[in-house]
């Protein structure tokens, strides 16, 4: 198959996939596109919201257009570790003796949601570390590889509600992207209630399997990125660093810490998918431009003054990007 045929099955493919789910989700089409895209760079995704917008029901519809295994996780403060990953149970064999077997739990699946992960403890929420980065546990004295392809993707309330722990940073870099879910429109909001008391049920049709969604990811990391793109990216994360020599004035202003190098590998990644979905087989400035947001709003620290003054990290990317020139030879 030549690239464009591969760039052209990808993309009926994407815009398959958002048919589908636009049968169930109504609006949110970046949010959909986002979460796509998140799928398509092999990354995990969050979800923020305040309840009834309709996180879990996309995650669930996702289940449904893909041929993959699902499970979910209701997050309590009472839920422990071993709840996600399994444990030792003691078992009578057929001749009678008993002995130790290992019990998976619901993080064997290729399709994790975590829902309300917020309101488990930063322990239980911890459990998930391992699996989200290296795709593989270690539970009952032996690490148990997970199956591929792996995501996780899950939902929180916003943190200051009653009853939720915020995750820790080290977590939130885990997520290829932080999406927030915000209110329909007036519009959007008259065909949810059509749709939701009218008796409308939609027929969701899979999509891909696994083995397709590995193939696509693989043509992802093929497409190339010319060297002074690239340079642009390197330059804007680098930006985020506060008390450097590449810092904005806004990062020394108001950030405690900025972005890891899994920022810059994500903002890539993501930047391809975005080229996919526009028919290139090559990243533009503004397919960087396009994806930093939900590449880096959770991956940038406030520190106090930013808390105290309600700046968000939004505001800190967006002015990034204007003190960051595009040309190399400008920012020099």
């Amino acid at each position: 198959m030549s690239t464009e045929e591969q760039i052209a099955s990808f993309r009926d493919k994407f815009d398959r996939m958002k048919a589908e789910i636009g049968k169930v989700i109504v609006g949110h089409d970046a949010i959909v596109e986002g979460t796509l895209t998140a799928l398509l760079g092999g990354g995990n995704l969050l979800l923020e919201g305040v309840p009834g917008l309709g996180k879990t029901l996309l995650v669930r519809t996702l289940s449904e257009v893909l041929e993959l295994s699902f499970n979910r996780i209701q997050f309590t403060p009472d839920l422990m570790p071993a709840d996600i990953l399994g444990t030792n149970l003691v078992v009578e064999t057929p001749d009678g003796r008993k002995e130790f077997q290992f019990q998976r739990g619901p993080i064997f699946a290729h399709l994790v949601l975590a829902d309300e992960i917020n309101r488990a403890t930063p322990k239980t929420q911890s459990a998930l570390l391992e699996a989200m980065q290296e795709r593989q546990v270690t539970a009952g004295g032996a690490v148990r590889k997970l199956v591929e392809p792996f995501f996780v993707l899950a939902t929180q309330n916003p943190i200051d509600q009653e009853g939720t722990y915020p995750l820790p940073e080290a977590q939130l870099d885990r997520f290829f992207f932080k999406l927030l879910v915000g209110y329909p429109t007036a519009e959007d909001l008259t065909e949810v209630l059509n749709r939701t008391t009218e008796g409308y049920k939609a027929h969701i049709e899979k999509v891909i399997d696994g083995a397709t969604l590995m193939e696509m990811q693989g043509l992802v990391r093929q497409v190339p990125v010319a060297t002074h793109v690239k340079d642009y990216a390197v330059r804007l994360i680098l930006a985020t660093h506060p008390k450097t020599d590449t810092a904005a004035a806004i990062t020394n202003q108001y950030l405690r810490f900025g972005s890891s190098p899994r920022g810059a590998q994500t903002l890539l990644l993501a930047a391809k998918v975005k080229a996919l979905t526009m028919g290139r087989f090559n990243v533009s400035f503004d397919d960087i431009t396009a994806v930093i947001h939900p590449t880096l709003r959770h991956r940038l620290i406030l520190n106090f003054e930013a808390e105290a003054e309600g700046i968000t990290t939004d505001h800190i990317i967006t002015q990034i990007l204007k003190e960051v020139p595009k040309d190399a030879a400008v920012a020099a």
